[in-house]
């Protein structure tokens, strides 16, 4: 009789020990409570004072019960959409998705390869690359533009990348009235506020600074999009040595601390408002003081905030896929591969800033595109090796014997694909054929992918009823700003 167990074990990995991240947890609500946090929002101050919280002026400090409550009611898991109603990103644990950052200065120019300021039209190009490729889930700019009206840069932002994808979208405002703009642009697309609760076209990014402080314009911006049911992505941690302690453990603590203050502002705004913390937990650079997104330090801190988020019941944003690289190289390969390596085998729920260069200055397109092949492999490993009573094949073994060959089999044809990844750009042919084929490296094959993507990718168009409404949002918000400037590349 055959016994049935079809048990499949994942690779495994951890940094802190469960004895380790209770410690880290109750340090965090110590210093909660003796220390406190920045809270330079009123409404959020009136909330956490009506909760029970000491409120000294923009000092406030909270009560374990608070924190507790609030992360009693946070939900496991939510759900962000694409704009064609069937790429969504289900946020719950064990699921792990990639996409690009917002806000470098510079972008490497795709047509020419120079380094130069982020413009109106990257957003749209990064977000048609994003589309085509299969292992980067969501989009998100890539770059700050600043040939618009500079406070109006994230709405021309995601007015251009909700134009040229189906997947989900990633964006973030300066104010309140900018986040209102980009809700304007989806209910366009959804058809009205019912049908956005329902299905929530955008996730909304926005940042808490360290150590431990949230400011006015981005609690004002979360709290509203809490009371719209527009998922929270808030996302701090700071640099190791510079604006939080230099031990790994310190930053911890800051970084817990200040996370789950925001959890508690926001789930008293709300009870079961989608949240998900993120980090970006670099360390300091001891040359220069300047972050360095590209240090091991990065990679392990970001997969014990997972752990930490993993252990409450929180879902976690981590960053992978960037490089302290000025050009896409060597370096770049190393630091990317071993970030989303850590980043998938922590289990961060989303992870972010695929695509940076020299500590998150410069876009690159032709690092997401690595990244999509390296994010590929690594999901391979992720699936592990299934063992049960078919894949042992023991039959085919039999029936082979010894000194056989299994390439004939009609198991290995039924089989090989799944099995088996197949590289998109690692080259494995031998030398002479690879020569024969014009010596392609590494980074030609990949700016030969890009331009591919370019010429050849059409994403989905919008209706032209919801291009001209998003057309008319722009023109009002510039109105409002006092330029006028119009026209959404897409």
């Amino acid at each position: 009789m055959k016994t049935d167990y079809n048990t499949q074990q994942t690779p495994q990995f951890r940094v802190l020990a469960d004895a380790q991240i209770n410690k880290i947890y109750l340090a965090a609500l110590e210093c909660l409570q003796r220390t406190g946090v920045e809270v330079q929002n009123q409404e959020a101050r009136e909330l956490l004072a009506a909760a029970g919280a000491d409120v000294d002026g923009r000092c406030v400090r909270i009560s374990p019960r608070i924190i507790e409550d609030a992360l009693a009611a946070i939900p496991q898991s939510f759900t962000i959409w694409g704009r064609d109603g069937e790429h969504r990103m289900e946020i719950a644990p064990g699921r792990v998705f990639f996409g690009p950052g917002p806000t470098c200065t510079f972008f490497i120019d795709p047509q020419t390869g120079e380094r130069r300021k982020s413009r109106q039209g990257d957003p749209a190009t990064t977000a048609r690359v994003c589309d085509a490729l299969d292992n980067i889930d969501y989009v998100m700019s890539l770059g700050l533009i600043d040939n618009v009206t500079p406070s109006l840069a994230s709405v021309y932002e995601y007015a251009e990348m909700i134009a040229n994808t189906d997947k989900p979208v990633l964006p973030w405002a300066f104010n309140l009235d900018h986040l209102k703009d980009i809700y304007q642009i989806a209910l366009a697309l959804t058809g009205g506020e019912k049908e956005f609760r329902r299905r929530p076209l955008f996730g909304f990014f926005s940042t808490m600074q360290p150590p431990m402080i949230h400011t006015d314009d981005d609690l004002a911006n979360c709290l509203w999009a809490v009371e719209k049911d527009i998922p929270v992505i808030y996302i701090g941690a700071g640099e190791a040595g510079v604006s939080t302690p230099v031990t790994g453990a310190g930053l911890l603590v800051v970084w817990l601390a200040a996370a789950l203050s925001g959890i508690a502002i926001f789930q008293l705004k709300k009870r079961g408002a989608a949240v998900c913390i993120g980090g970006v937990p670099a360390p300091m650079d001891l040359r220069s003081a300047r972050p360095s997104y590209g240090g091991p330090e990065m990679s392990l801190y970001s997969a014990a905030f997972s752990e930490i988020l993993r252990h409450l019941s929180v879902p976690f944003m981590g960053t992978a896929g960037s490089s302290d690289a000025k050009t896409l190289n060597l370096q770049a390969a190393i630091e990317s591969t071993m970030q989303v390596m850590l980043s998938s085998l922590s289990r961060a729920c989303m992870v972010h800033d695929v695509g940076f260069l020299d500590c998150a200055d410069i876009g690159s397109l032709e690092m997401l595109i690595m990244n999509d092949e390296i994010i590929a492999m690594t999901k391979r490993v992720m699936r592990g090796i299934e063992v049960n009573d078919d894949t042992l094949m023991l039959d085919l073994i039999n029936e082979v014997g010894p000194c056989g060959e299994f390439i004939s089999t009609m198991e290995t044809a039924e089989r090989c694909r799944k099995e088996i990844w197949n590289p998109a750009l690692l080259n494995r042919e031998p030398w002479v054929t690879w020569k024969e084929n014009g010596s392609l490296t590494m980074s030609d094959k990949i700016k030969q992918r890009m331009h591919e993507i370019l010429t050849n990718h059409k994403p989905s168009n919008l209706p032209e009823e919801v291009a001209d409404k998003i057309e008319a949002i722009i023109e009002a918000a510039e109105a409002r700003e006092g330029v006028m400037k119009t026209g959404i590349e897409a």
